[in-house]
């Protein structure tokens, strides 16, 4: 059955969509990847055209069969994953979008989310969703949208509005994962871990919550059903007569992190792994506990397999990361990524230099919506290749803050984090971030762990894997880092801390 049979993912991030083939040995057969634009209406807000991820999607997965000789029917199964939180709304009947879907690192209802605060509601929002009430999230996105959407003319005599066409489930809510799913299959479904993102499901009950829906005024007639990640009864199918050509299941769907999670096997409590994509996510597995965080972090799912107990994480979601490497590009401080390492290590130290990339506010531990991006210390010798090496220190700073937090909840001391993502492929990154966190880097040989996993959802649900232990079997490390010990970061950290602490609350008050 998989001599010459694999599993696709469809991995649709921030800015891209790739889609990945993998054999039954967990290796990439194929690989195709598409940008998309990036849409900023106004300061602090970020769009996508869902028309233009749905297109981009199909030339990347029909690019990379053709590239690798792969034919439709050779897929056991496909996958999906996706940037999380990222909201749109669409018509059940054409299928169009109402209006472009609002990113993950959206703004635009930072006031809604204190008017929430001020009302004392904050707390019950946390307790049922796990997560800290921001407008990273994806109610408010939907509240915006409804309100705001222009209003869709039908056949009737004026009009409709969106709101009322919404509670008539003609118009209808998603992220990304529902609205790649929308398309390939014709249903409306999520996946636990998306659902869990969007800050109207109760995570311990594992349903919409009325109340949460009654708060931010959304029908739960829009709503997607609710599956396992990795789902025996699959989502559907793909359309013989479509662009494939081939009834393919479509059985697996992880936000992205948690999908992340999967690939990298993490399985059992205690598992942790850091992704480095547009922002960082520190993701460990807590087993079938959702321990509450006391210290700035996420409860949220990790993934469940059908007929499963869920298994739950705790979560360190950090807004900019290899954002802040694109930052340099657009300052024109460098022309590609890949010169950050040669650059950082042409200096000794940033000469005292310090950046915060707080372009979209601070995440975790901080939840500070209105910090924004800083830069302390710069002095008339300071050169580009202190702010380059700045910004790599931020992204492994900005990953101890999150570190402590997650070892102070969990009563855990990490003995080695699993990393993945496009930025661990710099070497000096990795070894920085072993040295500024004190504990071992594990780099697998396949880096797109964020894909694998959900390919591994889609194939365990299907049998093109049987068992867990087979995924474990398939984990291989592509190299480790040590910390070392001549390494001294403490008085540093400290002083990091101080240029946090310059960053907060920077847009009050009206500022952008």
């Amino acid at each position: 059955m998989t001599e010459n049979t694999y599993v696709g993912a469809v991995d649709q991030g921030t800015t891209g969509t790739r889609f990945m083939v993998f054999d039954h040995g967990g290796q990439v057969v194929a690989n195709a990847y598409e940008k998309h634009e990036q849409i900023y209406p106004e300061p602090g807000w970020v769009e996508h055209d869902p028309r233009e991820i749905w297109e981009n999607t199909k030339d990347v997965i029909t690019q990379a069969l053709a590239e690798a000789g792969i034919g439709a029917d050779q897929l056991e199964a496909i996958g999906v994953t996706n940037q999380r939180e990222t909201t749109l709304l669409w018509d059940a009947d054409s299928g169009r979008p109402i209006h472009n879907a609002i990113v993950w690192q959206d703004r635009r209802t930072t006031d809604r989310i204190e008017q929430l605060q001020e009302e004392g509601k904050a707390d019950d929002v946390q307790a049922k969703t796990g997560l800290e009430p921001d407008a990273y999230f994806s109610a408010t996105k939907a509240e915006w949208l409804l309100d705001n959407a222009d209003p869709i003319k039908t056949e009737r005599a004026r009009p409709a509005d969106v709101r009322e066409r919404a509670e008539e489930g003609e118009i209808l809510f998603g992220t990304i994962d529902t609205w790649v799913i929308y398309n390939l299959t014709g249903n409306h479904i999520t996946d636990v871990t998306n659902a869990s993102r969007t800050m109207l499901f109760d995570i311990h009950d594992m349903e919409w919550d009325d109340e949460l829906l009654e708060e931010f005024d959304v029908p739960r007639e829009m709503l997607p059903e609710v599956r396992p990640s990795s789902d025996e009864d699959y989502y559907g199918h793909t359309d013989s007569d479509g662009f494939l050509d081939a009834e393919v299941p479509v059985a697996g769907a992880l936000g992205d992190q948690q999908a992340a999670l999967f690939g990298q096997t993490c399985f059992d409590a205690g598992d942790a792994k850091n992704t480095y994509g547009t922002g960082s996510f520190f993701l460990m597995n807590t087993g079938n506990e959702a321990v509450e965080s006391d210290h700035g972090l996420l409860t949220t799912v990790g993934f469940q397999r059908s007929g499963e107990p869920v298994q739950y994480a705790l979560e360190g979601a950090i807004f900019i990361t290899g954002a802040a490497i694109e930052w340099l590009e657009d300052m024109e401080l460098i022309d590609d990524a890949a010169e950050t390492a040669e650059l950082a290590r042409s200096v000794d130290s940033t000469d005292g230099v310090y950046f915060v990339p707080a372009f979209t506010g601070l995440g975790a531990p901080h939840w500070d919506q209105r910090a924004r991006g800083t830069i302390l210390g710069m002095t008339r010798g300071t050169r580009k290749e202190h702010v380059v090496r700045a910004t790599l220190e931020s992204i492994a700073y900005q990953t101890r803050d999150v570190a402590e937090a997650m070892e102070a909840d969990s009563g855990i001391d990490m003995q080695t984090l699993r990393v993945d993502g496009g930025a661990v492929k710099n070497n000096f990154l990795c070894q920085l971030q072993s040295d500024i966190i004190d504990t071992d880097i594990a780099r697998p040989e396949v880096d797109e762990t964020t894909a694998l996993g959900s390919a591994y959802a889609a194939g365990l649900a299907v049998g093109y894997w049987e068992t867990a232990d087979e995924l474990r079997d398939n984990w291989q490390i592509d190299r480790e880092f040590e910390p070392d010990q001549s390494a001294d970061y403490e008085d540093k950290y400290d002083r990091w801390s101080e240029a946090v602490d310059r960053s907060l609350d920077w847009a009050r008050d009206g500022g952008d």
